[in-house]
């Protein structure tokens, strides 16, 4: 960054810190007032602005839950849907028939994968939980992007790190990409690195003792990839192996906010890699957009290939057999065992 632009730049960011810092004192010591409820509340968030991987993370607790016969509340913004700021519930028995112009795209996706439980939208996360809360009766709630949601009362607060991003942006904003400075990490209790396996090990180690520097001597971390599930259509059915891909043209298209990661996986399957659109984040595709996609992979004999998240968006505007998703999963390769340790003891 230019010297000149930093030193311009210096001052919003220490304002920027400043009013977050006393935001969280101000929670911290009964200034502003939290909401605690009769239920295991567990944060799923991060520091910096973009995607850390929040939505598959949460889902698979969510789902890690029902497999104990709990059934889980997931409390999320429904960023750039109509309901946000308003509310909204989408129940995991009912799959089908709900708009992500509405409710938008990760949530749909969220309720579509979810085994037992909720997902509530809307902004106002506190009134939301305490409307829903009675007719549910969840077992646990999930605050999906919930660090700096302190309104509400936390059992276990869960931080997400993306080890794609380069050290040098974690700095407050606008001189970086964080929300909030790193003190904010002294309320973690888990850490979780995701996409470890896209970087080198020496990467992930100097990000680990940045992390260490402003958190508890109790901190955990955990570290995840993303493994690859299959081939699906726009019908959420699956096709083939993910080793289709093996040796095949590919254009590939997404709209969300670390689409670098979606191409690196495809292009490690074998993929070529033809063209790699990235449309902003939660992007709403048009007819025409969709229209031309599919001709330009028609014109460049091309497979076309998005993501789950994108595919949510793309059914809604129009119906083809001519795009495919790449369906991916948590893979766990540190700290499995503490997290599931840690999140279990919320519960009993």
């Amino acid at each position: 960054m230019n010297k000149v632009i930093e030193s311009f730049l210096t001052p919003l960011s220490f304002a920027w810190n400043s009013v977050y810092r006393l935001r969280r004192f101000s929670y911290h010591y009964g200034f502003l007032h939290t909401n605690k409820f009769a239920v295991p509340i567990i944060s799923i968030g991060n520091l910096t602005f973009g995607g850390t991987g929040k939505t598959p993370f949460t889902l698979w607790l969510a789902n890690f839950m029902a497999e104990r016969g709990k059934r889980s509340m997931i409390l999320t913004r429904g960023y750039k849907g109509k309901l946000e700021r308003e509310r909204g519930i989408l129940r995991s028995d009912i799959k089908l028939g709900f708009n992500p112009v509405e409710y938008g795209d990760e949530a749909i996706l969220l309720a579509r994968r979810l085994k037992n439980g909720a997902v509530v939208v809307g902004k106002n996360r506190s009134d939301n939980l305490k409307k829903y809360f009675s007719p549910e009766r969840p077992d646990v709630v999930f605050l999906d992007d919930g660090h700096q949601h302190l309104k509400i009362h936390r059992d276990l607060n869960i931080v997400l790190f993306d080890a794609l991003l380069p050290l040098e942006r974690y700095r407050v904003a606008p001189l970086g990409y964080l929300r909030e400075g790193p003190t904010a990490l002294k309320d973690a209790d888990i850490i979780v690195i995701g996409h470890c396996d896209q970087v080198d090990k020496g990467k992930v180690d100097k990000l680990e003792a940045w992390i260490k520097k402003y958190c508890s001597e109790k901190i955990s971390f955990v570290h995840i990839s993303y493994k690859t599930t299959g081939i699906f259509d726009t019908n959420y059915l699956k096709v083939s192996g993910p080793s289709l891909l093996a040796g095949k043209r590919v254009i590939a298209f997404s709209g969300i906010a670390s689409p670098n990661s979606f191409f690196a996986m495809l292009a490690k399957l074998g993929a070529e890699l033809v063209r790699s659109l990235a449309f902003d984040d939660h992007h709403y595709f048009t007819y025409q957009e969709i229209e031309t996609l599919i001709d330009m992979a028609d014109k460049a004999n091309a497979l076309l290939i998005t993501t789950e998240k994108d595919i949510v968006k793309v059914r809604r505007v129009y119906e083809t057999d001519k795009i495919r998703y790449l369906g991916v999963d948590i893979d766990f390769s540190k700290g499995y065992e503490t997290l599931v340790e840690k999140v279990l003891n919320v519960l009993y």
